[in-house]
C-alpha cells in the first residue's frame, strides 16, 4: 500500500493548497494581466502607484491567509481517506487485535479468516483523487476573472511588459522608464481593394506604395514633444494637429514623405497607387427581336471593381424625321435612365454582360436615340463609352390597323398638340369597320377611346397628362388585340404568319426576327396540317382511301418542312427575291390543300370532338413515353433479359410510311399496317413523321431523347388547352385545370428525365396521364351537356323519334348490338357510365404494365402483353 498511500498524500496536499492559496493566485493573474496589457503605460504614475500598492498589499494577504490555513496532510489522513473507499475498511481491521477468546482454537480460527479476508480486500487500495474545486470557498467567481485578465493579456498584450513596472520607482512615465518614446501605427487601405491593413512598426524605412485613399494612423507614447510627425502625403491645410499630438490619423491624397522624428524614429517615402477610372465599351451592335426587345452588349473594367452603371437614352432631335404628327415641338421628357445588369458574383474587374429591355411602350419606341453607357467605382469616378445613335427597337407591327393605331400613339405622347388630329385620323381609318375590323371587341374599343378624347377636347380644348397616358396604354391594348387578334382558326394564323414573314422580307429583318417569324410559321403550318387531318372525314365513296384527281399533288410534312427551311436560309443570306418567290410557291401550295368533305356534308367532327380526338392522341403518346422509361429502368437493372426482348421488338415492329397530304383532297397520310405501334408520334400528325412503334429502333424520333419528346408532347398539351371548348361552364373549367396539373406532371417528367431519374419520371407521367383522364372525363360531360341542351331546344317531334327508334332498330346485328359509325359489327354504346370507365381503363392498363414487367411470365404471353401497351 505504499505508493497508494503516497499518491493520495500528494493530492490531499495539491487539494489543501489549492483552498488555501487560490486568493493569492486571483490576485497574482490579476495583477500579470494588467501589466502584459500595458494599462500602467496608459494610466497616470499617481494611479500606478496607488494600484501597485494595492496589489502588493493583497498578495501579503493572501499569502499569510494561505499559509494560515494550509496543513500538510499526515500518512494516517491517507491511509484513513483510503481506507473509507474500501468496503469495510479493512485497513482499520488490520490494525485491530482480538479482545476475546484469544484461547478459543475457534474462535482463533474465526479471526484469523476475517484477517485473511480483510488482507485480500486492501490489495484493491488506489490512489484517491485530490478535490480541487473550491466553488464554496468563491461562489461569486473571483478566480474566474482573475483568470480572464491573464488569458485576454496574453493574447492581445506583451509578456515583455511586466517588466516595465520595475522602472516605477525611477520616477518617469512607465513606458519612458523603458525604453524611452516607443510609437506605433497603421496604413489601412480602403475597404473595396481587398488588401490588408500594414503595421508600420514592422515595415523597415524606404520607398512604400499604398493605394490611393489609404488612411494612416499614429501613435505616440512618452514624453510629450519626444517624438514628432512629419508629413507630405496628406495635403492637409486646414484642422492640423499637432506634430507631436499623441493621436494623430489622416488620409494620403498625394505622393511623399512620412517621417517620425526622435528617438526611434523612421521615414518612409510613400508613393501612391492611383486608383484609374473605370471603363465600359459597347462590344456588339444592337440586336432586336420582332416583340421589341432589345439586347445590347458591353464590356466594363476596373481595376477595383466596378460597383454599378446605367445607360441613359435621350431622343435625338437632329435625326428625327419631324414629319406629320412629329412636325410639331414635342414635349420635354426626362432621359430613360436603366440600370445595367452586373454580375452576380465572381470578379467585377473586367465582365462582359448584355443589357435586354423592352422598351416597345415607351415614348422613344422607333425613334432616334442616343445611349450613353457609364460606369462607376467604389471611389465614385465614373466612365463612359461613346455615344451610339439607334433607332430604339420596339414591338413590330404587320396588321395595318394596328400599325395605324401604334403610328397615333406615338404621336399623341410626342405632343398633346396632336390630340385633336389623332382623333380625326382613327375616325377616318376606321370610317368601314367591317373592311378592317374582324370582330366588334376592338371596334367598339377605339370609338370609346375616340370618344373619350373628343368629349374632353370639346370642354377644355386640351388633354391632360393623365388622359394623355390613359389613351396612350389604350391604344396600345388595342394594336396589340389587333395584331394578335383571337386566332382560334389556324388557317387565319397561317396567313397572318405569311403575312408577317413577307412583310419582313420587304422591310428587311435581323436574323433573331427571321428565325422567330419562321417558327411561328412552322407551328401555324403544322396546326393548320393536323387540322386538315382531324377534320377530314370519310369519303364519299365510303371506304377510307383519300380521293385523288389527275391534277392532285401530295405534299409530305418532310418536303414542307424542307421548303421553310430553305426561306429561312434564303433569308439569313439576303437573298429576299429568291426567298419571296419561294414563299409564294408555299402559299400556293398551302390555298390549294383542302378539306375533303362528302356530298351530304357529313362526317365532319366538332370542336369538341377535335379536342377530345387530340388529348385520346396525347394520352396515348403519354402512356408510350411512360412505357419506354419503364423499359430502360428495366434495362438499367437487368440488361441480359432486355438484350432478347429488344431484337425480338425489332423484328416484330415496322416502320410506318411518311404521313401526305393530297392537294385537292386533304386526306390523312396512310397507315401503316394494323397493329403497330403510334405512340412515338406526336398528336395529330398522324405518321408524317415516318415513326413506328415506341419500341422500334432507328425511327426519327429514336434520335431524341425521352426529355425532348416529353417538352414536346407538354407544347402540345398546352396547345390543346388553349383551343379546349365549354369555356366558362363548370365541366369546361374542370377539364382545364385538369390539364393545369397533366402539363405540370409533364414538366416535373421533363426535369425526372433530364436528371436521369426515371423512377421520378415513370411517377410524374402517371401523374399526368390520371390528369389527362380527368380532362377527357370532365369534357366528356360538358359535350354531353351540350348536346342534351341543343336536343330540347330542337324539339323533336314523336314521330321523328318513332322514325328514328325504328331506323336504329334496322341498325342492329342479329345479336342486338347497334352497328359502328363506320357499319362495322359492334355496340356504340359505352359499356361503362361516368366515371367507371376512366378508373377501369386506368386499372386495366397498370395490370397490363405490372405482367409485362415480369420476368418469370413466359415470353409469348409477355410479346402479347407489350403490344397491347404498343396499340393502346
Amino acid at each position: 500500500m505504499r505508493w497508494p498511500v503516497f499518491g493520495t498524500q500528494v493530492g490531499m496536499s495539491a487539494e489543501r493548497t489549492a483552498r488555501a492559496f487560490w486568493p493569492l493566485w486571483s490576485v497574482v493573474a490579476l495583477c500579470i494581466g494588467a501589466l502584459m496589457l500595458g494599462l500602467n503605460d496608459m494610466l497616470a504614475v499617481e494611479v500606478v502607484w496607488g494600484a501597485s500598492v494595492i496589489a502588493v498589499a493583497a498578495t501579503i494577504w493572501t499569502l499569510i491567509w494561505g499559509l494560515r490555513r494550509f496543513k500538510m496532510p499526515l500518512r494516517a489522513e491517507a491511509i484513513a481517506r483510503i481506507d473509507a473507499r474500501l468496503p469495510g475498511r479493512p485497513i482499520a481491521a488490520l490494525a485491530d487485535t482480538q479482545a476475546i477468546g484469544a484461547t478459543d482454537p475457534a474462535s482463533q480460527a474465526v479471526w484469523d479468516t476475517h484477517i485473511e479476508l480483510m488482507t485480500d480486500r486492501t490489495r484493491d487500495a488506489r490512489v484517491q483523487p485530490a478535490d480541487l474545486r473550491v466553488s464554496d470557498r468563491d461562489p461569486y467567481g473571483l478566480r474566474y476573472i482573475a483568470l480572464l485578465f491573464l488569458a485576454v493579456g496574453l493574447i492581445f498584450g506583451s509578456i515583455l511588459r511586466v517588466g516595465t513596472v520595475t522602472e516605477i520607482a525611477s520616477g518617469g512615465t512607465v513606458s519612458a522608464a523603458a525604453t524611452g518614446p516607443v510609437w506605433e501605427g497603421w496604413f489601412e487601405p480602403p475597404a473595396y481593394t481587398g488588401k490588408p491593413t500594414l503595421y508600420l512598426s514592422d515595415i523597415p524605412a524606404g520607398r512604400l506604395r499604398v493605394p490611393q485613399g489609404s488612411r494612416v494612423t499614429l501613435r505616440l507614447y512618452g514624453d510629450v514633444g519626444a517624438l514628432t510627425v512629419a508629413e507630405t502625403v496628406s495635403a492637409r491645410t486646414a484642422d492640423i494637429d499637432s506634430a507631436a499630438a499623441a493621436l494623430q490619423s489622416f488620409e494620403i491624397t498625394q505622393n511623399g514623405t512620412l517621417s517620425i522624428n526622435g528617438e526611434g524614429g523612421t521615414e518612409w517615402s510613400v508613393i501612391v497607387e492611383p486608383d484609374t477610372p473605370p471603363s465600359i465599351a459597347i462590344s456588339a451592335q444592337v440586336e432586336a427581336d420582332a416583340m421589341g426587345e432589345m439586347s445590347q452588349s458591353f464590356i466594363a473594367n476596373d481595376d477595383y471593381g466596378v460597383v454599378a452603371g446605367t445607360a441613359t437614352v435621350t431622343l435625338d432631335l437632329d435625326l428625327v424625321d419631324r414629319s406629320y404628327g412629329l412636325a410639331v415641338d414635342p414635349e420635354p421628357r426626362a432621359a430613360l435612365i436603366l440600370d445595367l445588369p452586373m454580375p452576380f458574383n465572381g470578379d467585377r474587374q473586367r465582365f462582359e454582360e448584355t443589357l435586354i429591355e423592352d422598351l416597345s411602350e415607351h415614348p422613344f419606341a422607333n425613334l432616334t436615340v442616343s445611349i450613353l453607357f457609364e460606369v462607376e467605382d467604389a471611389l465614385g469616378q465614373t466612365g463612359q463609352s461613346s455615344d451610339i445613335k439607334i433607332v430604339l427597337p420596339g414591338r413590330r407591327f404587320f396588321q395595318p390597323m394596328a400599325r395605324a393605331v401604334i403610328e397615333q400613339r406615338r404621336d399623341i405622347l410626342w405632343s398633346r398638340e396632336n390630340a385633336r388630329s389623332v382623333v380625326q385620323i382613327l375616325r377616318a381609318v376606321s370610317h368601314r369597320p367591317e373592311d378592317i375590323f374582324t370582330s366588334e371587341v376592338p371596334y367598339l374599343r377605339l370609338k370609346a377611346i375616340v370618344r373619350r378624347m373628343d368629349g374632353v377636347l370639346d370642354a377644355t380644348g386640351t388633354i391632360s397628362d393623365s388622359l394623355q397616358s390613359e389613351a396612350a396604354e389604350a391604344l396600345w391594348e388595342l394594336a396589340i388585340q389587333l395584331e394578335d387578334g383571337s386566332l382560334a382558326d389556324a388557317r387565319e394564323r397561317l396567313e397572318r404568319a405569311q403575312d408577317r414573314l413577307s412583310e419582313a422580307m420587304r422591310n428587311g429583318a435581323s436574323d433573331e426576327e427571321i428565325a422567330e417569324l419562321m417558327q411561328e410559321l412552322r407551328d401555324a403550318t403544322e396546326d393548320y396540317m393536323r387540322q386538315l387531318a382531324q377534320q377530314n372525314p370519310q369519303n364519299v365513296d365510303g371506304t377510307d382511301q383519300p380521293q385523288t384527281g389527275e391534277n392532285s399533288r401530295t405534299i409530305t410534312q418532310d418536303e414542307l418542312q424542307a421548303m421553310m427551311d430553305r426561306i429561312q436560309e434564303l433569308m439569313e443570306e439576303g437573298r429576299m427575291a429568291e426567298a419571296q418567290e419561294l414563299m409564294e410557291e408555299l402559299n400556293e401550295m398551302m390555298e390549294n390543300l383542302q378539306v375533303t368533305e362528302n356530298q351530304n356534308g357529313e362526317g365532319g367532327q366538332s370542336e369538341g370532338e377535335q379536342a377530345m380526338e387530340g388529348l385520346s392522341d396525347t394520352l396515348r403518346e403519354q402512356q408510350g413515353l411512360s412505357d419506354q422509361a419503364f423499359r430502360d429502368l428495366q434495362e438499367q437493372f437487368n440488361p441480359n433479359a432486355q438484350a432478347g426482348e429488344s431484337q425480338q421488338n425489332e423484328g416484330r415492329n415496322g416502320g410506318q410510311g411518311q404521313g401526305e397530304q393530297h392537294s385537292g383532297e386533304g386526306g390523312q397520310g396512310e397507315q401503316g399496317q394494323e397493329g403497330e405501334g403510334q405512340e412515338g408520334q406526336q398528336p395529330g400528325q398522324g405518321s408524317q413523321d415516318g415513326q413506328g412503334s415506341e419500341g422500334q429502333q432507328g425511327g426519327p424520333k429514336a434520335e431524341q431523347s425521352l426529355a425532348q419528346r416529353q417538352q414536346a408532347l407538354r407544347d402540345e398539351l398546352s396547345r390543346q388547352r388553349n383551343n379546349l371548348p365549354g369555356a366558362g361552364s363548370k365541366e369546361g373549367d374542370a377539364a382545364r385545370d385538369a390539364l393545369d396539373r397533366a402539363g405540370e406532371a409533364m414538366d416535373g417528367a421533363e426535369q425526372a428525365l433530364r436528371n436521369n431519374d426515371l423512377a421520378e419520371a415513370i411517377d410524374q407521367q402517371s401523374e399526368a396521364m390520371d390528369a389527362l383522364r380527368e380532362g377527357m372525363q370532365s369534357l366528356g360531360e360538358a359535350m354531353a351537356q351540350n348536346d342534351q341542351q341543343q336536343d330540347q331546344q330542337q324539339g323533336q317531334g314523336q314521330e321523328q323519334g318513332d322514325f328514328t327508334a325504328s331506323q336504329s332498330q334496322q341498325n342492329r346485328d342479329p345479336l342486338g348490338r347497334q352497328a359502328g359509325n363506320e357499319g362495322q359489327i359492334g355496340s356504340a354504346e359505352d359499356l361503362l357510365q361516368g366515371d367507371d370507365v376512366y378508373r377501369r381503363a386506368g386499372e386495366l392498363l397498370d395490370e397490363i404494365r405490372r405482367r409485362s414487367s415480369e420476368q418469370d411470365r413466359p415470353e409469348v404471353e409477355r410479346d402479347y402483353l407489350r403490344r397491347l401497351l404498343d396499340r393502346f
